[in-house]
């Protein structure tokens, strides 16, 4: 199961966004851990695209519905194309954050998609998600296909839309309730809400067992410190890189997909699957994925709602929270 992605990073970069040799740096770049890519990866079937890493299958045009729209009119578009039988399939869904985010590349920007992708009519821009937030459910969550960031709109904002198919190599987002434009928990039957189709494969339970050397996150195999904070406050990107590389044992800065695999988007506050016996939790994160658009920046989990965003790398912005 390709349930932990390779971020698709391959460079470092200093505080002032200048790239340097990876060796010893404790980046992204040098680990480079999570499932590789096959090659090729994005595989072009006539109108469709196949991504052999997730198996999810993606339309080749990435504007299908040439303007954006607001969430309840995204879920009804898709439902139109099933019903005319759009490029001779009847399975078309919004993706859920997860798979939407699956497409991103690290490395790439302007679009922060791997390079070499087929896609046609793509717009570097806002992406709906079939996920609401759980924190304010009239929001629902977006991917920004600029850079690659992870954040909320109301749902009655217009957003374009992305249709994929096919069934997902990825985790569950952990989202089982379905809400309308309002924030209204409502039936999830017909939807088409990540609530309703829960695309992906299903969690271990218990998800996450507290052990004598920190918390093991069972559904990817990562080892979490018990302490979410053990710089005792925020700090710059390289005191962070710098304080998990003396703690003992082979610990390390996670990269931006290993923080975002945590969150639990059934749960805000901090949004984190039950079971998470953490001390000193906080609301971000710093990970060790350099952002390929500002390169003096880096990624960041945002944990109370789940967002993905960045700081600039000298800022005393985020907390450090280590991994293995």
């Amino acid at each position: 199961m390709s349930c932990l992605l390779w971020t698709g990073q391959t460079s470092c970069h200093d505080l002032l966004g200048r790239e340097i040799p990876c060796a010893g740096t404790g980046q992204d770049g040098a680990f480079r851990a999570g499932t590789p890519w096959p090659q090729p990866r994005l595989v072009p079937r006539g109108d469709t695209v196949l991504d052999a890493l997730t198996g999810l299958t993606w339309s080749r045009c990435a504007t299908p519905l040439e303007f954006p729209l607001t969430w309840p009119e995204a879920l009804s578009a898709i439902r139109g194309l099933n019903a005319q039988g759009w490029l001779g399939r009847s399975d078309w869904r919004l993706p859920n954050r997860r798979e939407l985010r699956s497409l991103v590349s690290y490395q790439t920007r302007r679009p922060a998609l791997p390079e070499g992708h087929p896609f046609t009519d793509l717009f570097a821009g806002w992406f709906w998600t079939s996920t609401t937030l759980a924190g304010l459910p009239a929001y629902a969550w977006w991917v920004n296909l600029d850079g690659g960031r992870m954040f909320f709109g109301g749902k009655g904002q217009s957003f374009l839309v992305w249709p994929v198919c096919g069934r997902a190599d990825l985790p569950v987002t952990g989202q089982e309730r379905c809400y309308d434009e309002e924030g209204r928990e409502i039936a999830c039957g017909g939807s088409g809400q990540d609530g309703e189709l829960r695309q992906g494969c299903p969690w271990p339970t218990p998800r996450l067992e507290t052990t004598s050397t920190g918390v093991l996150d069972r559904l990817t195999g990562l080892v979490w410190h018990r302490d979410a904070d053990i710089c005792r406050g925020a700090v710059s990107w390289a005191d962070a890189l710098e304080a998990v590389a003396a703690l003992e044992g082979s610990w390390r800065l996670p990269n931006v997909n290993e923080l975002e695999s945590l969150v639990d988007c059934s749960r805000s506050a901090p949004a984190l699957p039950p079971g998470a016996d953490f001390s000193g939790l906080f609301e971000s994160y710093w990970s060790s994925s350099t952002s390929l658009f500002e390169p003096d920046w880096a990624w960041a989990l945002y944990l109370e709602q789940g967002g993905i965003g960045v700081g600039q790398k000298r800022g005393r912005h985020f907390h450090v929270w280590a991994v293995r």
